[in-house]
């Protein structure tokens, strides 16, 4: 008898992270590494947040709490939601876990039976098919490309549903191309959806503050309010309040679907660190104003990534409307050699060559579902990255 689950045989393990891990390693080992590759931004978490943890901790609110986060949170959580996002929801329709990845891991596990599809439009963040697999459904990619801006269409939408399908996972702006879908683009599919009662969507809000130029954030069911009953809202805040090491993350959705996900959660974690509840508690409901200052520096840094990235011989790299991620098309230098004899046949090859020969750690695009192409995170110093972006032109002038 097998000791290990063949479920494991279903899942591999995380390219971004393993990338991240690498580049550390080398680094370590003396050698001169720019690491592009984690989705983490570079700003220290507030001042405020930070006194309100350890406010936490000098008051003793050190013990366990419900499952799925303190009364406090959950009700901040409920007023970020009808200030930010025009939806009502109570605090028995919100969870909170360790992160926003348990949130959704939460979701399918209380939700998927064999054989339920689960629509995942590609470039696609690379936990959704794995997480999905690991609660026995199927993901079905749906293959957005460069031509679409990274966004998927109607019609694609349609096509791709079938009588099994039983969640869409949205994520606007995207990880990995930073692609924002418009209200009108989003109608779009809210409207397939629309035709469609028996699928539900997980909304992946994550980057809803790490917007740019004059775009505007909308959530599937703030644009389309008779999806209400069958969307869980997911967001955290990790990114936007440079909280990704404490583990926050939550949704909002139907009071049947959270109760499940409490189940789970009790029965895996239980509550998420309590210190980390309440700082999130100050996040929610304290200053704002850092959010626009972080936002202009994202913003000048997708600038001069786009701009140095396009001026490399045989790369496209659109402009995208959020997040801190670009994704650039590698399309022209496929089939060449490398100065170190490294032929690049597809896109994990010529990531690895990038980083053995100039030291630049990007993901492959592979990894997500959409090549050839690779990720750059651009939540670094500029001096990292005009650096970084230096070494890929002059690697891509040697392509041969």
């Amino acid at each position: 008898m097998p000791f290990l689950s063949a479920t494991l045989d279903r899942v591999k393990p995380s390219p971004t992270i393993a990338v991240t891990t690498l580049a550390q390693e080398l680094k370590a080992a003396g050698r001169d590494v720019i690491g592009l590759g984690a989705g983490e931004p570079d700003f220290d978490t507030p001042d405020n947040i930070k006194a309100a943890a350890i406010a936490a901790i000098n008051a003793g609110k050190t013990k366990y709490t419900a499952p799925d986060g303190i009364a406090e949170l959950k009700q901040a959580i409920v007023d970020k939601f009808a200030r930010e996002n025009g939806l009502s929801y109570t605090t028995r329709q919100i969870s909170v876990g360790t992160g926003g990845k348990q949130i959704l891991y939460n979701a399918l596990m209380a939700t998927l039976n064999a054989g339920d599809e689960v629509i995942i439009p590609a470039p696609y963040w690379v936990s959704y098919p794995d997480m999905v697999l690991l609660a026995g459904g199927e993901p079905v990619a749906v293959e957005c490309g460069i031509e679409t801006s990274f966004k998927m269409t109607p019609e694609q939408l349609e096509a791709a549903i079938t009588p099994r399908t039983k969640w869409l996972i949205f994520n606007s702006p995207s990880n990995p191309t930073g692609a924002g879908y418009t209200a009108a683009e989003l109608k779009g599919l809210t409207d397939v959806l629309m035709r469609h009662p028996h699928v539900w969507v997980m909304s992946d809000d994550m980057y809803e503050h790490l917007v740019f130029d004059d775009f505007t954030f909308t959530t599937p069911a703030q644009v389309e309010p008779e999806l209400y009953d069958r969307t869980l809202t997911c967001n955290g805040v990790s990114k936007a309040y440079a909280m990704t090491g404490w583990r926050i993350g939550y949704a909002g959705g139907p009071e049947q679907l959270i109760t499940a996900m409490r189940k789970i959660q009790s029965q895996s974690t239980s509550n998420p660190c309590t210190i980390s509840q309440w700082a999130a508690v100050e996040a929610l409901n304290g200053p704002q104003a850092f959010l626009a200052e972080n936002k202009v520096v994202f913003q000048r840094r997708r600038d001069l990534v786009v701009a140095m990235l396009n001026e490399a011989e045989g790369i496209t790299c659109p402009t995208p409307e959020g997040a801190f991620y670009v994704y650039p098309s590698i399309a022209g230098c496929i089939g060449k050699t490398s100065a170190g004899g490294a032929k690049i046949e597809t896109d994990e090859d010529f990531s690895r060559a990038l980083l053995e020969e100039t030291g630049v750690a990007v993901v492959f695009g592979a990894a997500f579902g959409l090549s050839p192409a690779f990720r750059v995170s651009y939540a670094t110093s500029d001096e990292q990255l005009r650096e970084a972006c230096s070494r890929i032109q002059r690697f891509c002038a040697t392509l041969r």
